[in-house]
């Protein structure tokens, strides 16, 4: 508040140093360079906003997650819901979701650094509905899941973070690359280390609620995979679905009835089908709603073709094979 104050008041005055930026714009499917001035003052605001969407991140994924997870939990155990609680609860779903929002418009920014990026509201409308489903969808499946198995459930959700956690450093150990240097120029060796380890349990607290957007390398300067990543996300939807799935039945047949008054199949479905409405959502945003969808070597429906195509031709090829067996069985007899 206090950099857009000082702002305020050098409004119409001439900056004393300027720098020029460049960035790529898309503008009716052709690229087309722009050129803009951008003063010293400018450019400290842009720097503290990008801190405040960092930090807005960790507040959501290490700070309102923890909250909203308990709250449900402690809700469903009681079997009431008090005003107070009520509204900790709604804060906390909101944060998440703006984090989670955020998730994808840095990564957005990040893999195409050279393009000037908008998102438009039907993109963020789409984003947020995405996001919203899938945070609840599995919050509320990983309460129903603890309050079923109640401390049989620690060792579950403990080994699943810590997979997460140490996913990024195992393909770094395997891949036999040294620490990135100069991730900032007055960090020592022990500084970097510090830093690619919080930025690893960050990176798994998102992971474990939701998708990141992004995939952690730390051999990289960067410290992000800019590619696009299509088997990244399919391998993540797809095992967070079947371990949703897991305990969603856990809940089905172990869950004690005196937890909800409700019948426990239904409610088991209904997550179900909420979280593969976030699938969907997240497809057609990437299909027909991404800022810069054009630049996408391949995309949603081609990816899907793609192991359509092979489950084809491996079964052509298995038909031909026994085909030609079969004739030769015939010319023999």
């Amino acid at each position: 508040m206090i950099k857009y104050l000082t702002l305020w008041k050098k409004e119409g005055q001439e900056e004393p140093y300027v720098s020029l930026t460049r960035k790529k714009m898309l503008i009716d499917g052709q690229e087309v360079l722009i050129e803009w001035e951008v003063g010293h003052s400018i450019r400290t605001l842009a720097m503290h906003r990008n801190a405040y969407k960092r930090m807005s991140q960790i507040q959501a994924f290490l700070g309102s997650v923890p909250q909203l997870t308990y709250q449900l939990y402690v809700t469903l155990i009681s079997a009431e819901v008090p005003l107070g609680r009520a509204v900790l609860m709604v804060f906390s779903l909101i944060s998440v979701t703006y984090g989670a929002t955020l998730c994808n418009m840095l990564a957005i920014q990040i893999k195409y650094d050279d393009y000037k990026i908008r998102l438009g509201p039907l993109e963020v409308i789409c984003i947020t509905i995405w996001r919203t489903l899938e945070i609840t969808s599995r919050l509320v499946i990983l309460v129903l899941f603890s309050a079923t198995l109640k401390l049989k459930a620690v060792p579950f959700l403990v080994l699943n973070f810590l997979i997460i956690l140490f996913e990024p450093w195992v393909k770094f150990w395997r891949s036999g690359a040294q620490l990135p240097n100069n991730i900032e120029k007055n960090f020592s060796r022990v500084g970097t280390l510090v830093v690619l380890i919080s930025v690893t349990i960050l990176y798994a607290g998102i992971n474990f609620s939701c998708w990141s957007a992004m995939q952690l390398k730390l051999a990289d300067r960067d410290l992000v995979d800019k590619g696009q990543n299509w088997g990244h996300m399919g391998l993540h939807y797809s095992v967070r679905l079947v371990e949703n799935v897991i305990m969603v039945l856990v809940f089905k047949y172990l869950g004690v009835k005196v937890l909800l008054n409700y019948c426990h199949s239904l409610i088991a479905v209904q997550l179900i089908i909420a979280y593969l409405i976030s699938i969907g959502v997240m497809l057609l945003f990437f299909q027909y709603l991404h800022p810069l969808r054009s630049l996408f070597t391949h995309n949603v429906v081609d990816y899907l073709h793609c192991i359509c195509c092979r489950r084809h031709h491996r079964e052509r090829v298995e038909n031909s094979e026994t085909s030609c067996e079969a004739d030769r069985r015939q010319s023999i007899v």
